[in-house]
């Protein structure tokens, strides 16, 4: 799976994993808005990840249907190869709606997936 992530430690676990993991800064877009940042990801068929509910505001107001975005919440577990091991333990469950264009909350216990384009009166999962 090709993925953009905006943490520099959780791209290289997910590399190691063996997916296209790509960080922000190796584009040279760290600093950039998140409006950058998700056209990047949109042009290349990445999937976002990011701890950032800015991501699924601007897809739920563009009525986007792409990228998919991965937003990790209320996660106990800080450290990146946690973030990862989570990531990869549930990629297998959400990767068909990831492909078809997905906001995936993936939270400490639960999963919560929101199927792109959101409506226009649709709350994003934030």
């Amino acid at each position: 799976m090709k993925l953009l992530v905006d943490n520099a430690r959780l791209a290289q676990g997910l590399r190691q994993a063996g997916h296209d993991a790509v960080h922000v800064r190796e584009y040279g877009i760290e600093a950039a808005d998140d409006a950058t940042i998700l056209r990047r990801a949109a042009s290349e068929g990445r999937v976002l990840i990011s701890a950032d509910t800015d991501f699924g505001m601007l897809l739920a107001r563009g009525q986007l249907g792409w990228p998919s975005t991965i937003l990790l919440r209320r996660i106990t577990e800080r450290r990146p190869e946690r973030q990862s091991a989570l990531i990869l333990a549930n990629l297998p469950a959400i990767e068909n709606d990831l492909k078809r264009g997905a906001i995936v909350v993936i939270e400490q216990e639960r999963i919560r997936i929101r199927l792109l384009p959101l409506g226009e009166d649709a709350e994003p999962m934030c």
